[in-house]
C-alpha cells in the first residue's frame, strides 16, 4: 500500500512502537502540503503540541513562524514535522531508541511522501536521527547531500528563543533556507 501523508498520520495516532504513547495526550503526526519544498524536522513535541496535536504552536513554533514570516516564506506551504511524534515526559530529549523507533517507522515514510527538495534539521534530536551526528554547532550553517537529499542543519527554535547569540544565528541561517527553498 502506498504510503500518503493522511495514512501516515493515521498510524502514527494509532503508535504504540516506544513507550512514549503511554504519557502523550495526542500523537503529532505533522502538517502541510504533501508537495512542499521545504520540510522542517525538529525535536519532538511539547506541552503545548500534545494538547492540539499539531506541531509548533507552542513558544518556540511562535518563534518559527516569525523566522518563517520575516523571510516571506509562508506556513502553510512548507511541512513541519518532528524527530519524534509524541511528548517525551517534561520536555526531556528523545532517547536514541525514541529516535530510531519513530525514524524508521514514520520519519523516513514521510520524508518520502513529501519527497521536499529541502529538509531543514531544527536541532540536535532532528541531526541525531537524520544524520547521525550530535553537535549542531559544528553543522549549523551547512548543507549536507546525504541518500540524494538536501538537508540543511540549524539550531531548534526553542534555543533561539532563550539565546540571543543563537537566534541572530537563525536569523541568517533563515535567510539561506529561503534562498535554498527556491531553488
Amino acid at each position: 500500500m502506498e504510503n500518503t501523508l493522511f495514512s501516515l498520520s493515521e498510524g502514527i495516532r494509532r503508535c504504540t512502537a516506544c513507550p512514549l504513547w503511554k504519557k502523550r495526550f495526542l500523537a503529532v503526526p505533522g502538517e502541510g502540503p504533501e508537495n512542499a519544498k521545504i520540510m522542517f524536522v525538529g525535536e519532538a513535541p511539547g506541552a503545548e503540541e500534545d494538547k492540539q496535536g499539531v506541531p509548533f504552536v507552542g513558544p518556540a513554533g511562535k518563534f518559527l513562524n516569525q523566522l518563517l514570516e520575516k523571510n516571506g516564506i509562508q506556513r502553510k506551504d512548507v511541512f513541519l514535522t518532528g524527530a519524534v511524534k509524541c511528548h517525551p515526559e517534561k520536555n526531556r530529549f528523545p532517547s536514541q531508541e525514541e529516535l530510531d523507533t519513530c525514524r524508521e517507522l514514520w520519519l523516513k515514510k514521510q520524508i518520502e511522501a513529501v519527497n521536499p527538495p529541502l529538509i531543514v534539521i531544527l536541532g540536535a534530536a532532528a541531526l541525531s536521527s537524520l544524520l547521525g551526528e550530535k553537535e549542531v554547532g559544528k553543522w549549523r550553517g551547512k548543507i549536507v547531500e546525504k541518500d540524494g537529499r538536501s538537508y540543511f542543519i540549524t539550531y531548534h527554535p526553542s534555543a533561539g528563543r532563550r539565546f540571543p547569540k543563537i537566534r541572530k544565528m537563525m536569523e541568517e541561517d533563515f535567510v539561506m533556507v529561503k534562498k535554498l527553498g527556491k531553488k
